[in-house]
């Protein structure tokens, strides 16, 4: 039955069948080189990864050695790495058929695409290599965003952004396309010590020699504040290192005096104010110096007329005896 089957096909269907046998053939050839190709393509990028890691290892000393700065240090340390497992990543791409030519061409025509959209990224990272080049402030500084009133230390520095711890201990990642566009202040940079001042208001009664020096001697008398020593270099002019305490201005109800005083490290400044503060309340209590408050005193001269004064004890007053208010107020009260 089989013979007189095969017997009746037609040639042509023996050429259909013979055609499907080959690309079943070829199938399963392929698939074949293809699940080796993909095996050994995965091995490499798996060995690059490990390679990638190795390097930034064994670079990381010499690199820290030649650069002074963190942030360069991790930079230069993060290129290497993302420079090898994408030069692996190729090399698992030629194995597995695209050709270099083809990669480069899909590399070109996504980022031409993605360029409109990855405009801010790619504003980041211009602006993080001017950051690392301009280098206003290193990871450990402690850093103040003026606008924001906003105090900590600096984390990390990436292309990309500033990541800062702040002294709320909460995390605040910063692009670097805005970051420098803010005013920044930089407690760590070069030398720690930081100078503070102090508004004091005295009254005029009070003995002013006596009150700076007793200020001033307080101001001392605080731990972290320096004490005294060589003066303070602040660019090209040079600062007394003990607290100074001047006449700012004679005000309406005092004397305006202002100290300043340095700071050995600036991490504690709300700290070392109060206690300085604290210092100078207990010292000018036992001398004659009195802090001023807002007060009017008012006189009476014989160009200002009379000023008739009774004094009376009022739970001895009548309700007829009792002040009364003025007509005015009572031509309003019945009015309403």
């Amino acid at each position: 039955m089989a013979t007189e089957l095969v017997a009746e096909l037609d040639p042509s269907t023996y050429l259909v069948i013979d055609t499907i046998r080959e690309l079943v053939r070829e199938a399963v050839d392929w698939s074949q080189e293809s699940l080796v190709s993909f095996a050994l393509a995965v091995l490499i990028v798996i060995v690059g990864w490990y390679i990638a890691r190795g390097a930034v290892q064994l670079l990381r000393r010499p690199v820290a050695k030649r650069f002074d700065r963190p942030s360069i240090v991790r930079t230069i340390l993060q290129t290497v790495r993302a420079a090898l497992v994408t030069l692996f990543l190729a090399i698992a791409a030629s194995i597995l058929g695209f050709e270099l030519s083809e990669i480069l061409l899909s590399v070109t025509v996504f980022s031409a695409v993605l360029a409109v959209i990855l405009a801010p990224i790619v504003g980041s990272f211009i602006s993080g290599l001017f950051v690392l080049a301009d280098q206003p402030y290193e990871i450990g500084d402690m850093i103040e965003l003026v606008n924001e009133d906003t105090r900590g230390y600096v984390d990390d520095i990436t292309l990309r952004y500033t990541k800062m711890f702040t002294l709320d201990n909460t995390f605040l990642v910063i692009p670097n396309s805005t970051i420098r566009e803010r005013d920044i202040v930089n407690y760590s940079a070069e030398d720690e010590r930081t100078r503070e001042s102090l508004s004091i208001v005295v009254t005029y009664e009070g003995d002013l020699d006596k009150a700076r020096r007793t200020i001033e001697r307080a101001a001392r008398d605080v731990e972290d504040v320096v004490s005294g020593g060589p003066d303070i270099r602040v660019t090209n002019v040079r600062y007394p290192a003990r607290p100074t305490c001047f006449i700012e201005e004679f005000g309406d109800h005092g004397v305006h005096l202002t100290l300043r005083y340095w700071v050995e490290q600036p991490y504690w400044l709300p700290r070392v104010r109060s206690e300085v503060q604290e210092k100078i309340w207990e010292a000018i209590e036992d001398i004659d110096v009195e802090i001023a408050y807002p007060h009017q005193q008012l006189v009476f001269d014989e160009h200002s007329g009379d000023l008739s004064v009774q004094l009376t004890d009022k739970e001895q007053l009548s309700p007829e005896q009792s002040p009364q208010p003025p007509e005015q107020y009572e031509d309003i009260e019945s009015q309403d």
